[in-house]
């Protein structure tokens, strides 16, 4: 039982405990102003960008911008990952004020909702759906604003290669997830689709589907990119008969218009969208 000396010493603010937790209580009001101001700040931006008639709340490539600098300024004994956790939440919030908005996963891997789920905020909604299509199509009509799908991989079954069909400049990729991994331990990654172009971060990646008639080598193909200015990080095929499809990841931004897809010998070059630059490995 407790004595009344006991207590009275546990009150002095000589105490380590009672001082520390007094710092820790001080601390976390003033964390909780700043986050009450700076929502304010999204309000007063979201009734601007409602009078402009924005389309849409999602602005990726600015949200890169800020995890970046945050974790290029990062110290201390808080992982890297926390960081971006409660920033993610913070972002999520943001964009919610700005519009509500509904995450369209395709339901092949709970790995995929978990993806969704920590970049988007615990409180958006997602909607699981069975196939990749399904996912895209519930964007397309506006049942959802955001589609998450597992990253296209070389000699996947066709229901799944969904790059194929994408319907760009409609639906574009505008992100990729996790922003962070640090460790082998990391989730899968994935792709955001969602309606419009995404934003440039400053250090980006653009995915070009490509389609030519008749026998090109993986060789041939990934030379003429890299002739045309378009070197490539990753070059997935597929032939259909005498047709061959390809995709294709480069550096930077490319949309529809740059000059450098006119210098390709190709039948078709479309640009499918881009993301920021995810960072990876150790941080800090």
């Amino acid at each position: 039982m407790t004595s009344e000396t006991d207590l009275a010493t546990s009150l002095e603010p000589s105490n380590p405990l009672a001082a520390a937790r007094a710092e820790i209580d001080a601390l976390d009001d003033a964390l909780h102003d700043l986050v009450m101001q700076r929502a304010e700040v999204v309000a007063r931006l979201a009734a601007s960008r409602a009078k402009a008639g924005s389309p849409s709340p999602l602005r990726p490539g600015r949200e890169a911008m800020i995890l970046r600098r945050l974790l290029a300024r990062h110290q201390g004994p808080l992982p890297p990952t926390a960081l971006v956790r409660l920033w993610r939440e913070i972002l999520a919030s943001s964009s919610a004020q700005q519009g509500g908005f509904t995450v369209a996963v395709y339901a092949r891997s709970p790995d995929l909702d978990r993806l969704a789920r920590e970049h988007f905020g615990s409180l958006t909604p997602l909607r699981s759906l069975p196939t990749a299509s399904r996912a895209l199509s519930a964007v397309a009509a506006g049942e959802a604003q955001v589609a998450v799908l597992p990253l296209p991989e070389e000699g996947e079954a066709p229901e799944d290669a969904w790059w194929m069909s994408l319907d760009s400049p409609r639906l574009q990729v505008i992100a990729r997830l996790p922003f962070l991994a640090t460790g082998p331990d990391s989730l899968p990654e994935a792709l955001a689709i969602a309606p419009g172009a995404p934003d440039p971060s400053g250090a980006d990646r653009s995915l070009l589907r490509i389609e030519a008639v008749g026998e090109r080598s993986r060789a041939q193909l990934a030379g003429a990119l890299t002739a045309a200015g378009l070197a490539p990080r990753l070059l997935q095929l597929r032939r259909d008969g005498g047709l061959l499809r390809a995709l294709a990841e480069v550096d930077g931004v490319l949309e529809a218009g740059d000059p450098r897809l006119a210098a390709l010998p190709v039948d078709r070059a479309l640009p499918l969208g881009f993301y920021a630059v995810p960072e990876r490995g150790v941080i800090g």
